[in-house]
């Protein structure tokens, strides 16, 4: 278990000087192996080598050879999906149940394939009506093409990390890019797997996928500033998209960013207060640490003791702890540092006035590992730290509302607007509601949005741009209008 090397030009080479960093089991604070340690040297190597593969070779303008790639890429994935599966539990401790799911078997089925399919599907160019558009009687034909946009600087997360660069890879690579992968270095080897496989089982051509590993979160600067760069997208919180935001401005590259998030659940007052409340522990779901997950749940007032007390048993009957247990649901935080802002939080949460009704703190029947306790504030008013801030734990917020009207207000003043969801007993009502809610996706009834043909992004501080879909391949290329004189 465990690729030590970066993929860069082709060839799964050391960092510059034989540095290495250590990767971390967040379960058990044991050191997995070691990662190279990339410098901005190695960076700067492997976008050269982008640049050279995106402007000297074929990959641009060989859909064949685009289709063929991924697919191996795909097959090569799939034969070591269980020890990928091992270890995506050990380095990110996500719960072992969430790989069949949303951590690993869903990408690897569909993110590279549906793209791949796009490559014949996609609406190349497209023709307009000949027009005389100056006046001059010249009647002019026209076409819109699309065209790759070039080298992508591509800087992913640690919570879903295989899925998120798959997710990306594939409408990256489909699209005709050449790309640089900076995995985030609390996860490096699901990453650097990925590179192995590409270097010994695929056709891509060198310099094609690029995958650098660091310690140094601003090695990645060097790709939001490099010239050589055509696009950054990028994974992670807000505060680090306004950075890349702020750098790749000086070269005025295209970025897409999928940011943090603060979703609020609405339930209504018709809706099955057993059956939703009775769940509400999911909000705990992978240590809480999922940019899309709901952390506000939004009550009507007259029914709030009620709901109260539900969520409450909620939290006391459900099951974490080691998550090679099927059981549960819920593993660490990544690391010691997100341990203490979760538990940061927490604190100041009480200190502003929330009540604590479960949870809190650092679980006493665990004693290794970067836990915290599932955590239910009641008492919360949306002006409340807890309330506004991504926290990226196990915490959830319950906030009363008045009426329909009060909890769109609600779930609309936040700084953020990525996910959410509305629960009632009258679909069209629902409907009503998830319509006037400023979010970029949204679960009505407990739907299901997100799949590699649905786009996600959010509105506000959530980002720019779409993932996934028809919109997230476009966001991979540039378009070309062009004209002709019109025959006859």
């Amino acid at each position: 278990m465990g690729e030590a090397r970066m993929l860069v030009d082709g060839k799964l080479v050391d960092a510059e000087g034989g540095e290495t960093f250590d990767n971390v089991d967040p379960t058990t604070e044991a050191v997995l192996g070691p990662v190279a340690d990339g410098s901005a040297a190695d960076m700067a190597a492997a976008i050269a080598a982008a640049r050279s593969a995106f402007d000297h070779t074929s990959w641009s303008t060989d859909k064949a050879l685009r289709k063929r790639c991924l697919e191996q890429l795909q097959v090569a994935i799939e034969s070591e999906q269980e020890e990928l599966r091992q270890e995506l539990v050990a380095e990110v401790g996500c719960p072992i149940a969430l790989t069949y799911g949303p951590q690993l078997d869903a990408p690897v089925k569909r993110a590279l394939s549906w793209p791949r399919q796009m490559i014949d599907e996609f609406e190349w160019e497209r023709t307009l009506p000949a027009v005389d558009a100056l006046g001059f009687g010249i009647l002019t034909a026209r076409e819109v093409w699309k065209e790759p946009k070039g080298v992508i600087g591509t800087i992913v997360p640690w919570n879903f990390p295989i899925e998120l660069i798959l997710t990306k890879l594939g409408p990256i690579l489909a699209m005709g890019n050449t790309c640089v992968l900076k995995p985030a270095p609390d996860t490096p080897w699901n990453a650097t797997r990925v590179g192995r496989l590409i270097a010994e089982s695929t056709e891509i051509p060198p310099g094609v996928v690029n995958v650098v590993t660091s310690s140094d979160h601003l090695v990645g600067e060097v790709i939001t500033t490099s010239p050589e760069v055509d696009m950054v997208a990028f994974t992670g919180s807000t505060a680090t998209g306004r950075r890349i935001m702020e750098g790749a401005s000086a070269t005025v590259k295209d970025v897409f960013l999928e940011l943090g998030g603060k979703s609020a659940n609405i339930v209504l007052d018709d809706a099955d207060f057993e059956a939703f409340f009775g769940m509400a522990a999911m909000a705990c779901m992978h240590g809480g640490q999922a940019c899309a997950q709901a952390s506000r749940l939004l009550v009507p007032r007259h029914r709030y003791d009620e709901a109260v007390e539900i969520a409450k048993a909620s939290f006391e009957s459900w099951s974490y702890g080691d998550p090679r247990q099927f059981e549960n649901l819920q593993g660490p935080q990544i690391s010691k540092r997100q341990q203490e802002r979760v538990l940061g939080y927490i604190d100041t949460g009480k200190s502003e006035g929330a009540r604590v009704v479960t949870g809190g703190g650092i679980p006493a029947h665990l004693d290794k590992g970067f836990f915290v306790e599932p955590t239910l504030f009641v008492d919360v008013t949306n002006d409340m730290t807890i309330a506004r801030e991504e926290i990226f734990g196990p915490v959830l917020a319950m906030i009363p509302f008045d009426d329909d009207a009060d909890a769109v207000r609600i779930a609309n003043d936040s700084p953020y607007g990525l996910a959410g969801g509305v629960t009632s007993g009258d679909l069209d009502r629902a409907k009503a509601v998830a319509r006037k809610v400023r979010t970029g996706t949204l679960s009505v009834n407990g739907g299901i949005w997100y799949d590699a043909d649905a786009p996600f992004g959010g509105y506000k501080g959530s980002g720019i741009g779409r993932q996934c879909g028809i919109e997230g391949l476009e966001i991979f290329t540039q378009t070309k209008t062009v004209g002709w004189p019109a025959e006859g």
